[in-house]
């Protein structure tokens, strides 16, 4: 099949960062490379958070009323924060806690995965075995968010983490990402960019029976092995498994043990293109669920492939470019919270009188069971079971709706 290129797309425009190509849309505004959030969206944030701390309150008041204790109030909500906030010493105990997890043993049956040798591994092969039933389908934004809160629990209760999930700004730094205080390369990141090598950006490639062709994007600054940081010695276990042309599998489709380094290709490129401040502002100014998912997501099989696969593929390499490895790179997680935020901001701006966006997970064609509606299937319900495999136990769709619902009691700054 013909190659989709991002870089012949009418949307883009070329201009010139250190030396490299870096694509950029054509209306995008120049303040969008700025890393001042634009008041539109401080706005909506701040008013986002009054509106969850009401809830919160007024449940609390309901249900005490009623003789009842809540499980989530005001002084017990949680706030996660973007990673460049924390002081040093809070990013250092939460790298710590992620390596920690990568030093306790699995729950993985060797049977079911050999290649997992750690805690860490347990949340990979999850992924792995369900990733074409947990993206572009109805259960997408839930079985996430469900999961990344299970790592942070792990982190916290096996790992003697006393912080929250931080989470990536994107459009923050997406000037320079690769410099960043995630990706700077100091004790306190979570390891530099990978060595600069000189080479072409991947092609995506639909996996086996998902229809659509290859799209080719643009290199990143990086390419090579992570060698500064805390995760410079990291060591991969599993995967890959498919994605991406020309990468071959690893051992028993991925699940097997293929020992190797942390590959990153992280640059403007990506970000600038796919996760700026307009971005952000037009995801939450989504007037329903549907099209928030396309516009958070893009559209399968075009180079309009959304923040979603945007900043996947712009942390890149090894693992973070497999689509189905992707958690094995530490940056997942922040990526993750970031997709969560904005899910749970969009949600909290909807009516105060309708309850909509906490029951709602759209009619379109990602609201199905299946990738895309491909093969036709039924709407995903509430009740669908959220499968954690070996990593975490499992819960409901209808369970994580809200993040100060259920076993939640969290949101964000």
């Amino acid at each position: 099949m013909k190659a989709a290129s991002i870089l012949g797309s009418v949307l883009l425009a070329a201009v010139s960062v250190q030396g490299h190509v870096v694509p950029q849309s054509r209306d995008t505004p120049v303040e969008d490379l700025a890393s001042e959030e634009p008041s539109q969206i401080t706005s909506l944030l701040e008013e986002a958070k009054a509106k969850v701390i009401n809830q919160v309150a007024f449940n609390e008041r309901k249900m005490r009323k009623r003789g009842l204790t809540p499980s989530c109030t005001v002084d017990k909500l949680r706030f996660r924060r973007e990673y460049g906030s924390l002081s040093t010493s809070e990013r250092l105990a939460y790298v710590n806690a992620v390596k920690c997890l990568q030093t306790l043993p699995p729950l993985t049956p060797a049977s079911v995965a050999p290649g997992a040798r750690s805690r860490f591994d347990d949340f990979i092969v999850t992924h792995i075995q369900q990733t074409l039933n947990i993206h572009f389908s109805g259960n997408f934004q839930p079985w996430h968010r469900w999961y990344v809160y299970q790592y942070e629990k792990a982190l916290r209760v096996e790992c003697g983490y006393n912080g929250s999930q931080p989470y990536w700004d994107w459009p923050k730094y997406s000037s320079a990402p690769q410099d960043s205080p995630l990706f700077n390369g100091d004790p306190y990141s979570l390891g530099g960019n990978g060595e600069y090598i000189p080479h072409d950006g991947p092609v995506i490639v639909p996996p086996p029976g998902v229809g659509g062709g290859n799209i080719q994007l643009p290199a990143g600054l990086g390419g090579g092995y992570v060698t500064t940081g805390p995760f410079a010695n990291m060591t991969i276990n599993l995967g890959p498994v498919g994605g991406l042309e020309g990468v071959p599998a690893g051992p028993l489709g991925g699940l097997g043990y293929n020992p190797r380094g942390l590959k990153r290709d992280i640059g403007p490129a990506m970000n600038q293109r796919y996760a700026n401040w307009t971005t952000v502002l037009t995801l939450l100014s989504q007037p329903n669920i549907d099209a928030f998912r396309h516009v958070s997501e893009g559209v399968p099989y075009t180079p309009e492939i959304g923040p979603h696969g945007g900043m996947h593929y712009n942390i890149g390499g090894d693992p973070g470019g497999d689509l189905f490895t992707s958690p094995g790179d530490p940056a997942f997680w922040v990526h993750h919270g970031q997709m969560d935020r904005m899910w749970a901001v969009w949600q909290a701006l909807g009516s105060s009188f309708s309850t909509t966006r906490y029951t709602d997970l759209g009619s379109g064609p990602y609201a199905h069971q299946s990738w895309a509606n491909e093969p036709p299937s039924p709407l995903t319900p509430l009740t669908e079971v959220l499968d954690m495999g070996y990593a975490a136990p499992s819960t409901t769709i209808a369970n994580v709706m809200s993040t100060t619902g259920g076993e939640f009691c969290y949101f964000y700054l």
